[in-house]
Formats: structure tokens, C-alpha cells, sequence
């Protein structure tokens, strides 16, 4: 029996700034980065990606400045990195707009805004895209974003995994438990939009959030939309295990992506859930070309634009390894600036010189899910990335936009439909859901979601996560 080839997962990984993970490149030529507050930028990439068979377009997001690099956001302030940047979800419904098919993958903290109002604006774009939307749950990371909305500091690590669990169980009770299925009736004769008896408050008290309802949305097509987490820590996990449907991942190696995978896996059977409910993406860095000099060529211009000091402040690292010589250590340096004794000195190579540790770190040009060349080549390697490394998607990193996208549609596309690993068009009216797993629009059993249907359960909050054991 012949076994159909994986298919290919294929979101392209966007932001709404001007600067996202790509370091400079928005001066290369031809450029539309600049053009990220115009609502035709959104509009031309929405229906190039839907011209293109694009499963998603996914929407980055922080809600802080990176100013620990250099103990301030100058470095971020002066490169356009993520700063100045706007909010990801009103570019949706233009997008939508223009496009039938496109899904959107939005990202949005569950740490410091309440879940009551995210809920409303999740179900209003359900509507609005009919069943296109899918949430990138983070619990967010930036030092700037917890004083940006009244803590002193971040919350402790494991501690936002834990709230973000609590956040995500009243989603639940007002997207799947606070309507029934046919509350809304519509009944012109007898004036009533909405039988009153179907509806529901979900009294939700917990230790993070008390929430009356009833939801102010009726049930949209998803309900509750496609539920993406970025994560590889062990926390997450967790919470990957009981709630995602795609997990955003990654790592220095294959083995290492295999082991993250491994354990999300081995938490979602620990929540009863079968080894096949989540999905894996990664971020991939391609360059294509008719030939391999073109595509190097390619290449040879975007480590021409690259800036290494915005790598740095990305990494909100904190010590400045530019203002080093670059035969010394990085243990030397750290000395140097007083900073050998601080927690993060562990997480680095001190061994390593500042020449060697700045190479290492400049655009990640050589991590593994990079390729660079022809169709072919690159075809190759996202087969070998879904069939050996055991992913199922990628979020290709723009070097250019628009040009990243159009080369891709171009050149690769059609050899991946060729090879059975991207469909040939799409289908009429399914929601992401349906795209992404087959079945309905909603989600299915067991996950932890549907308990709340038809108002069951709503008085028995979900237990706390348990962490699981590292394989």
C-alpha cells in the first residue's frame, strides 16, 4: 500500500513593524518593509499569499521594547527592530477582505491583558474571516513588556505558564459553554434574536481572573480558534500537552527538535489526548534561485545589509561583546564589564572568543532549517525536514518583502505540488481547522475545551498543569 507523502504546512512569518527577525534588511532595495503602516502593504501580501496556495500568514507580536542590550532600547529604537510596531490583529480584516482562503495565525499574551475582552475580538474575527483564525498563545518574555503594564519585573517564568492555563480555561467557558449551538433563532414574528434560555453565565472564579459572562459574541464558526503555542521549555510543554493544536518550535539540532517534540507529545497522551493532536512547525530560512549563483548571490546580499548589534539586542543580551576586542574571551568580557558572577554568564560560552562568539550569532545563517540554492535543492530539504527530522510545517522568514514570498511561489511551490507535499488548490468554505486536520470546524474530544459544551462543567475549573519529566 502506498503511503501518501506528509503535506507541507506553509504559513509565511510576518509582523507589523518594520523590522522583524530579519536584521537590517528592510534598507535592502525594492523593499516594502517601510510600508508596514499602510493598509495596502497588508492587502498586496494577502492576496499574494492566497495566489501562492499559502496555508497562513503568521502574525508575530510583542507588547515591550528589547532594551537589555546595552541597558536601554537606543540599539532597537535605532534599527527599527520591533519598535516602532503595531497591533497584529486590526490588519486581519483587511486581509480577510481581499481573500477567501488565507488563514490567519495571530499572536496575543495571555500575561497582562484580561481574557474577557481577548475572547470578543477572537470570536469577532471568526466572523469576520469565517472560520480563519488561529491564536499563537504566548505568556511573553520582554522585561519592558511586565512595566509596560504595571510589575516591577517579568513574572516568573513558570508562574505565566500557570496563569495562561487559567486564562485559557475562561476562553474556553465563553467560546464553548456560554451559548448553545442554537441559541440564536432569529425569530422576526416573536422578537427574539437569541433565546435567553440558551444563553449563560459562566461564573468563572479562580485564583487570576473572575469573570461573570455571558459571552458577548454568538458561537462563530471555530468557536474557539486554532490554538498555536511557540515553545520548547519544559512549562510549555505542559501546556502544549492540554491546549495546542500547532506548537511553533525549534532548535540548534534535529535531535534536539525530535526530543521537544517527543515530550509534547508525551504530555498531550498524558492529557488523553492521541499522538497526533498537535502539529510541529518550524521557522525556515530559504533562498531560492534559478541557478545556485543566483540564489548565493542572493545570499551574499542580505549578510551585506544583515546588522549584528540588532542580532544582539534580539537577544536582549546583556553585555556587549562589539565593545571587546576579538581575541579575548567571553568570560574575559564579562569580567570586564562586572558580569561574570550574573545568572545568564552560565547560559554562554566563556570559553569561546569574542570573534568566534559574534560569528556564531550573526543571522544564525547555518542553523538547520536554512537551504540556499535551487528549487530542487530546497524541495529536497523541506522533504527531508517533514520526512526525517519529523516537522510538519514551516514559517518562512522573509529576507524581503515582498520578494522572500515571490520566489518561493515561483520556484518552489510548484515542485512541491509535483512531489504530493503542498495541494493543488484549496477548498471552498473550510475553516483553518478543517485545513490543517480534516474533520469540523470545531474542535473535537477530548480536548479539555469541549467539557464546557452545552453549559457542563463550568463550576469545575480545570486542575492545575503538571509539569512534565524531561525525556
Amino acid at each position: 500500500m502506498t503511503v501518501a507523502p506528509k503535506r507541507l504546512i506553509l504559513n509565511l512569518f510576518e509582523m507589523n513593524c518594520v523590522s522583524h527577525i530579519t536584521h537590517g534588511l528592510w534598507r535592502l532595495p525594492e523593499n516594502n518593509r517601510q510600508r508596514f503602516n499602510d493598509i495596502d502593504y497588508w492587502i498586496e501580501l494577502a492576496r499574494l499569499l492566497e495566489a501562492g496556495g499559502f496555508d497562513a500568514v503568521f502574525l508575530a507580536d510583542v507588547i515591550g521594547a528589547y532594551d537589555v542590550f546595552r541597558d536601554g532600547p537606543e540599539t532597537a529604537l535605532r534599527e527599527g527592530l520591533q519598535i516602532p510596531s503595531n497591533d497584529p490583529l486590526l490588519v486581519i480584516p483587511a486581509m480577510a477582505a481581499v481573500t477567501k482562503h488565507l488563514g490567519f495565525g495571530v499572536t496575543f499574551s495571555t500575561s497582562y491583558e484580561p481574557p474577557f475582552a481577548f475572547a470578543r475580538r477572537i470570536s469577532t474575527l471568526d466572523h469576520l474571516t469565517k472560520g480563519r483564525i488561529g491564536w499563537n498563545i504566548v505568556t511573553s518574555y520582554l522585561p519592558n513588556a511586565a512595566r509596560n503594564f504595571g510589575h516591577d519585573d517579568q513574572i516568573a517564568h513558570d508562574r505565566r505558564y500557570e496563569i495562561a492555563n487559567e486564562y485559557l480555561d475562561v476562553l474556553y467557558k465563553l467560546w464553548e459553554g456560554s451559548w448553545d449551538d442554537d441559541a440564536v433563532i432569529a425569530d422576526k414574528e416573536n422578537l427574539a434574536y437569541s433565546d435567553p434560555g440558551k444563553v449563560r453565565y459562566i461564573n468563572h472564579v479562580g485564583e487570576h481572573f473572575s469573570v461573570a459572562g455571558p459571552h458577548l459574541s454568538e458561537p462563530s464558526r471555530q468557536r474557539t480558534p486554532v490554538l498555536f503555542q511557540a515553545t520548547a521549555s519544559k512549562a510549555g510543554a505542559a501546556l502544549a500537552g492540554r491546549h495546542a493544536e500547532v506548537v511553533f518550535t525549534g532548535g540548534p539540532t534535529p535531535s534536539g527538535v525530535q526530543k521537544s517534540i517527543a515530550e509534547m507529545r508525551a504530555a498531550a497522551a498524558a492529557n488523553g489526548r492521541g499522538e497526533d493532536a498537535i502539529k510541529f512547525i518550524v521557522q525556515a530560512g530559504i533562498v531560492v534561485g534559478r541557478t545556485d549563483e543566483e540564489a548565493h548571490e542572493k545570499l551574499r546580499l542580505y549578510k551585506q545589509f544583515s546588522s549584528i548589534e540588532g542580532r544582539l539586542a534580539h537577544a536582549s543580551l546583556p553585555f556587549d561583546p562589539t565593545g571587546h576586542p576579538s581575541e579575548i574571551t567571553v568570560g574575559e568580557a564579562l569580567r570586564r564589564e562586572g558580569k561574570a558572577d550574573l545568572p545568564f554568564a552560565a547560559f554562554l560560552p566563556v570559553d569561546q572568543t569574542i570573534g568566534d562568539f559574534l560569528v556564531t550569532i550573526d543571522e544564525s545563517w547555518d542553523e538547520q532549517f536554512f537551504v540556499v540554492g535551487t528549487p530542487d535543492i530546497v524541495a529536497d530539504a523541506i522533504e527531508s525536514w517533514l520526512d526525517d527530522v519529523g516537522i510538519d510545517g514551516i514559517n518562512l522568514r522573509q529576507y524581503h518583502s515582498f520578494g522572500t514570498a515571490q520566489d518561493f511561489i515561483e520556484l518552489v511551490v510548484p515542485l512541491l505540488r509535483e512531489r504530493g507535499r503542498l495541494r493543488d488548490a484549496y477548498v471552498d468554505g473550510e475553516t483553518l481547522r478543517e485545513r490543517l486536520f480534516g474533520g469540523e470546524p470545531r474542535l473535537s474530544e477530548p480536548h479539555v475545551a469541549t467539557r464546557y459544551r452545552g453549559g457542563k462543567n463550568l463550576d469545575n475549573p480545570l486542575p492545575p498543569l503538571t509539569l512534565t519529566p524531561q525525556l
